[in-house]
């Protein structure tokens, strides 16, 4: 699918900045809609999949992906800013953390929240007793853009289809991630070749010294 098909299929449903994702999610091979659902969660919020360019976390969240200047130099640049800079980085990050973690989706996610692969994060609560640790609602988000769950209300919790939809998407991600992996892997070389032929030469045998010159019969 094109950069452009793609990110007019992430605007058709809610998303902001959808060409900078799509370009960003090429870039760095990474599934878009994953990509677009961690902005969500970062800069949009429950039921709304339009990141807003803003700066969060008590000052320290930089730009639609909230890059976080306590740990990352680039946050405290004026591209931080910018929403193509800012979602290339965040691609960078996220790519990096798929690799690391052998394509686990959930685990990249939660490291890309709290720095550890096994932390629950940050929880958003989706109304009706529904709160969900990042990388949970993360994938929440990521059902709404793909279009599958029909953007649930606020007040829904997900249902077994839905979830059963969700754990399948997080599985579609994670091939996809380890898809690149395997692309960016280098060549096996070749194996060295002799550098002349090989051939077999067969003895001969000289029988003469078993029979005598003179003949008793």
């Amino acid at each position: 699918m094109s950069i452009d098909a793609t990110a007019s299929q992430l605007a058709a449903h809610g998303v902001a900045f959808a060409p900078a994702i799509a370009q960003a999610a090429q870039r760095h091979n990474l599934d878009p809609t994953l990509l677009a659902a961690v902005a969500a969660q970062e800069t949009g919020g429950p039921g709304a999949n339009a990141g807003r360019n803003v700066v969060g976390d008590g000052g320290h969240g930089h730009g639609v992906f909230q890059i976080d200047d306590r740990y990352h130099a680039f946050a405290q640049s004026a591209s931080a800013m910018d929403p193509a800079a800012n979602a290339d980085y965040a691609a960078g990050m996220l790519h990096g953390l798929l690799q690391q973690f052998g394509g686990n989706v959930h685990k990249a996610l939660s490291a890309y929240n709290s720095g550890s692969p096994d932390a629950t994060g940050s929880k958003t609560d989706w109304g009706g007793g529904q709160t969900l640790g990042y990388a949970d609602s993360v994938m929440k988000h990521y059902q709404q853009i793909a279009g599958s769950s029909g953007n649930p209300g606020l007040g829904e919790a997900s249902s077994p289809q839905e979830s059963a939809i969700a754990e399948l998407q997080t599985l579609i991600a994670a091939l996809g991630s380890l898809a690149s992996q395997a692309q960016s892997m280098p060549s096996m070389p070749a194996l060295p070749q002799p550098s002349q032929p090989q051939s077999y030469h067969r003895a001969t045998t000289d029988y003469s010294g078993l029979f005598s010159d003179d003949d008793d019969s």
